[in-house]
């Protein structure tokens, strides 16, 4: 039986690659898509990336709910860390998404991880990051708006839904709910996927509606990584970067 999914990743410039995806099927047929992006760049931070990817994936599909699943395995670890405290654990960006046969998608996260839906032509975003940008958005003063790259949520933290709406005006973990009323394709991507594509305007519809699924992700991925290193060597010759660049596509029928 052909396979509804495909997933590729790229290190880009980093020296490692920390990012992880996961699926799940649960017994009841619900299926969790999770793409996690680790912060830092280290074995450790690689090796709970892997964990905490798999964990999710099997939480959400037990539970058939994305939001379910991910508020399950965030406060997991909260309490894990809670007598400690997170700062220098292992932490990443996190997007779920589970289909139950019959019903509709669910979407959570918490970061700056992306969910898309491809339809009809059409590339529609799920999600809304949680970072610095989102807080504080560009004006005619200031043009580029918070810096993107400061999340403010994210898996590993301890904050609850409260504390992060008291600072940043949106709480630790998000969710939506989406009709599937034909086939589409669903995207997890990583920020060093979406980020070179979105800041060189290209088409994601056009670059991703497309088959073999394998071979779609890997060019995605590798597009990405081209196009950061192009970006930054048009600034600085000697000093081209890319980050880890991650895609999860999935095709999937009401």
């Amino acid at each position: 039986m052909r396979r509804n999914y495909a997933t590729a990743q790229n290190t880009g410039t980093d020296p490692i690659q920390c990012d992880a995806t996961a699926i799940h099927t649960a017994p009841s047929g619900a299926r969790a898509y999770v793409l996690l992006d680790g912060i830092g760049r280290s074995d450790e931070v690689r090796e709970w990336t892997i964990t905490a990817a798999r964990r999710l994936a099997r939480a959400a599909s037990r539970r058939a709910d994305a939001e379910s699943g991910l508020r399950h395995v965030y406060q997991r670890y909260a309490e894990e860390r809670a007598p400690w405290g997170a700062s220098g654990m292992p932490k990443a960006a996190a997007v779920v998404a589970v289909t139950v046969p019959g019903e509709g998608l669910t979407v959570a996260w918490c970061g700056d991880s992306r969910a898309y839906l491809l339809q009809a032509g059409i590339s529609r975003r799920l999600t809304q990051d949680h970072n610095k940008r989102r807080v504080f958005p560009p004006t005619a003063t200031s043009p580029y708006g918070g810096n993107r790259n400061h999340i403010t949520s994210c898996l590993g933290a301890t904050y609850t839904d409260d504390e992060l709406r008291n600072y940043f005006g949106h709480p630790a973990i998000e969710t939506t709910t989406v009709d599937i009323t034909g086939p589409c394709r669903l995207v997890l991507a990583s920020d060093g996927a979406y980020e070179p594509h979105e800041d060189a305007r290209h088409d994601l519809y056009t670059e991703l509606d497309d088959d073999p699924l394998t071979t779609v992700a890997r060019d995605f991925v590798d597009l990405s990584v081209s196009t950061a290193i192009k970006a930054t060597h048009a600034v600085d010759p000697n000093d081209v970067y890319a980050d880890n660049a991650t895609v999860l596509l999935a095709d999937l029928t009401p």
